[in-house]
């Protein structure tokens, strides 16, 4: 009888694991959510921050002088994002060397924000869920509905 139990008694354990995973992730999501609102909700209130009709936040640090990327455009950035709570997960300045990418490859922030920069610019960033990774996240520095901090350079459009 105990042989026959105990194949069951694991798969059981093994889906009440899996709703329990499923659970905190839910949670996850949602607590980054309110927070992203409610840190931005705060934040648009500071000076110099300027919000979008799509909720993406930007406070312009150094105003360029140069083009403002299209779409379609290849840009070159240096850049550090960071989670609300101040975790550095990507820098291109870490890495020594700045990153070149199409606009139109990159999360919906990215692409709006650096097309209100002009070259030699530098801004900050606030990322609201919906215009970065949304309910998936991205690997495990970025959770589910989590709203994003980056300081973006625009060195130049093009190759």
């Amino acid at each position: 009888m105990y042989k026959t139990l105990k194949p069951i008694f694991l798969i059981i354990t093994f889906i009440s694991g899996l709703s329990m995973t499923s659970l905190s992730q839910a949670d996850t999501a949602q607590k980054n959510l309110e927070e992203g609102a409610a840190f931005l909700a705060e934040n648009a209130n500071k000076e110099g921050v300027v919000t979008t009709a799509s909720g993406l936040q930007y406070l312009v640090l150094k105003a360029g002088e140069g083009a403002s990327p299209s779409t379609t455009d290849r840009v070159t950035v240096h850049y550090s994002g960071t989670t609300l709570d101040g975790d550095e997960f990507d820098s291109s300045y870490k890495r020594g060397q700045p990153a070149t990418f199409p606009l139109n490859g990159v999360i919906g922030g990215w692409t709006e924000g650096l097309q209100l920069m002009k070259e030699g610019g530098k801004n900050r960033l606030f990322i609201p869920s919906k215009l970065a990774y949304g309910e998936r996240g991205a690997g495990r520095d970025i959770g589910p509905n989590a709203t994003l901090i980056f300081e973006v350079e625009l060195i130049r459009i093009g190759n």
